[in-house]
């Protein structure tokens, strides 16, 4: 297969590049940094790119904002993200749609050279192979930022009808419950979102979005 390799460790870079042509792979190119790793791939247009998550110049999140770029412009190239870090926010992003081609591996855990080759030609023929700590992070993530998670049936129920445009009497009616009471229920959704005391409606249309993003 034809293999970009985006890494800015030289040595571990350089040992990629050797480690793949022996296996019979094309390296058509080994860049140091995100940018060059978007333009080699936007030029060669390779299989399968292999990216590091932390490369200059910040050295955080560059290789995996370039995967997303890679996988919206150029969808046929498929991605192993191979790093020492599970960088959460935009590991989530790259999973959000469509898994197949995609990779996510941490360097220390990869137990021999046959794992390694074996998780790229996986992933090159349109499987996913993840890290256990990888998916261990990205679900802890996900039940962390749920703010809906917290809310009772019936706390759920108030907030769906406050999506639907319904006022606290609205709400009470619907349910048979008392104004009061919804008003109760209205300001435990709030304080469980963790909204800002900045105006009644302010707040309940920020609680709405939250519903509606989830």
């Amino acid at each position: 297969m034809r293999v970009v390799i985006a890494e800015d460790a030289v040595l571990l870079r350089q040992g990629l590049i050797l480690l793949l042509a022996e296996s019979g792979h094309e390296v058509v190119e080994a860049v140091g940094d995100a940018e060059q790793l978007l333009r080699a791939v936007g030029e060669h247009q390779p299989d399968i790119a292999v990216i590091d998550v932390r490369m200059p110049p910040t050295h955080r999140d560059e290789g995996l904002r370039a995967a997303l770029v890679i996988r919206r412009s150029w969808p046929t190239t498929k991605i192993l993200i191979l790093s020492q870090y599970v960088e959460e926010r935009y590991a989530a992003d790259l999973l959000t749609n469509d898994l197949s081609g995609i990779g996510y591996l941490l360097k220390d855990r990869v137990a021999d050279i046959e794992d390694f080759l074996r998780a790229l030609n996986q992933v090159a023929d349109g499987g996913t192979v993840f890290d256990p700590e990888v998916v261990a992070q990205l679900l802890a993530r996900s039940r962390r930022q749920d703010p809906l998670a917290t809310l009772t049936p019936r706390e759920r129920e108030v907030l769906g009808l406050m999506a639907e445009g319904r006022s606290n009497a609205g709400i009470g009616e619907a349910l048979t419950i008392t104004e009061r009471a919804v008003e109760k229920y209205v300001g435990s959704i709030f304080t469980k979102l963790g909204l800002p005391i900045a105006g009644n409606d302010h707040r309940r249309v920020l609680a709405v979005l939250h519903y509606l993003d989830n």
